[in-house]
């Protein structure tokens, strides 16, 4: 996965959305419908090419998981890029189903790389302990908890969480990565509507972290488990079959952080150099 586009292509950036509701998740899968099969698909058809250009995305969503500033990077040649720049929003626009959107089309600054440039990705995650259940207008991206919810408590308990550490506790195994992560800030506000969101942004995530600390946190939060649960089930290093991972829809990707364009290549050199912590062993995972 280069950080520079090949002689003969310019690497375009592309800001999208998306709602995940009908969607196998991002990556392109025979027989499902993903994020990325619609893109390079439409992609395919609005620049009238026989080939498929394959898209790179900075974080990889689950099926049901939505996005809001979800950030992408595809290699088109060079005479391609000249003849559609201009209209390629707009055709897109129009060949993409409702569900998904692109906002910006341009050219990458040298060295940009969607997934490995990123400094940080930030989710949000709505969950509503309201008696009644969830606003019918929010039912798709909110999770209804039938438990009242005490916001102190959990971001107590999320504050104990923060900085870098190995998340395999938190964390669905894959072999060849890292769990280990830098979690830069969790914390959860409750809404005037009564929405109580968590705030959860770290340098990257391995699979199913954020889905897992939420259900810790709301462990703690109806008062099933103490403050403190959370950190044990981490040091511990273990999957705690008492941790449960939420469901995806109250989950959104709300924004991608990079670098300024000059630190782009020493940013991509350190995405891509395995993590280890002062004596342990990094533990296989994968992204997102």
């Amino acid at each position: 996965m280069s950080d520079e586009a090949a002689p003969g292509f310019v690497r375009v950036r592309l800001d999208l959305s998306y709602d995940g509701k009908d969607f196998s998740g991002w990556a392109k899968q025979r027989e499902r419908r993903t994020v990325q099969g619609e893109l390079e698909n439409a992609l395919r058809t609005v620049t009238r090419s026989a080939e498929t250009f394959e898209l790179t995305v900075a974080g990889r969503t689950d099926a049901g998981v939505h996005a809001r500033g979800q950030v992408a990077h595809v290699d088109l040649p060079e005479a391609l890029w000249a003849e559609h720049r201009d209209k390629l929003l707009r055709r897109l626009a129009g060949r993409l189903p409702h569900d998904v959107r692109v906002w910006r089309v341009a050219e990458a600054p040298s060295g940009f790389n969607a997934r490995f440039s990123a400094i940080w990705r930030r989710y949000a995650y709505r969950v509503t302990d309201h008696p009644g259940g969830v606003d019918p207008l929010l039912r798709g991206h909110v999770l209804w908890h039938d438990w009242p919810l005490d916001v102190d408590a959990m971001n107590a308990a999320s504050m104990r969480l923060l900085g870098e550490h190995d998340f395999a506790a938190y964390c669905k195994r894959r072999d060849g990565a890292t769990t280990i992560r830098t979690l830069q800030r969790l914390d959860w506000a409750r809404g005037a509507d009564g929405v109580i969101t968590a705030t959860v942004r770290a340098d990257a995530f391995c699979h199913n972290m954020v889905r897992s600390l939420v259900g810790a946190l709301l462990f703690v939060g109806d008062g099933h488990r103490p403050p403190d649960w959370p950190a044990q089930v981490l040091s511990a290093g273990l999957r705690d079959s008492a941790v449960h991972v939420v469901r995806p829809h109250g989950l959104t990707l709300e924004e991608v952080g990079y670098p300024a364009d000059d630190q782009l290549a020493a940013r991509n050199r350190e995405s891509r150099n395995k993590r280890s912590l002062p004596g342990a062993t990094a533990i296989g995972s994968g992204c997102c």
